[in-house]
């Protein structure tokens, strides 16, 4: 009884010790008349092309809304904005239909795991040149190569472009 005793207080204690399970990241949420940008404050719809989400753990329930794509490099890099990010998604522009037509680009993909074209022809809803992901690297190199721009990774997405 006492090795009993022993072995069940070990097991307890070990088990306090195993890593936390992690929650899984709240799902992408469908553009509503309630999404507004978070730097523009304009609503969503009022832009064509890429858009991007982000969920912070400390309120899961809401995304953070970008009207461009290239607004979240600079949102994740900037030291005054809240860190704790559970997940960022972004439009899957190889899957969009028509870019002209204001969301008409619901197909989120995890913004880590894209294939981004930058310095493309490509003017974003901003009026401004954006990021374009991309969940199949192949449609970004051909996207890439017939309207200009690069291909790269999240992590590789330079500072002179995130803030010219």
């Amino acid at each position: 009884m006492k090795s009993f005793c022993y072995s069940a207080f070990c097991a307890v204690l070990l088990a306090g010790c195993a890593p936390e399970q992690q929650a899984a990241p709240p799902p992408p949420q469908p553009i509503s008349a309630e999404s507004k940008g978070h730097y523009c404050t304009m609503n969503l719809s009022e832009h064509n092309g890429p858009k991007a989400q982000i969920f912070h753990e400390s309120d899961p329930s809401k995304p953070v809304w970008f009207s461009t794509v290239r607004q979240v490099f600079g949102y994740v890099n900037h030291p005054g904005e809240p860190h704790d990010i559970s997940a960022i998604y972004v439009t899957d522009m190889g899957k969009v239909k028509d870019w002209n037509t204001p969301n008409a680009d619901n197909e989120w993909i995890d913004a880590k795991t894209a294939y981004y074209v930058i310095d493309s022809k490509f003017t974003g809803g901003m009026g401004f040149a954006d990021a374009l992901p991309f969940s199949d690297k192949s449609r970004a190199e051909a996207y890439a190569r017939e309207n200009g721009g690069r291909v790269l990774g999240f992590d590789e997405i330079p500072d002179s472009y995130i803030y010219q």
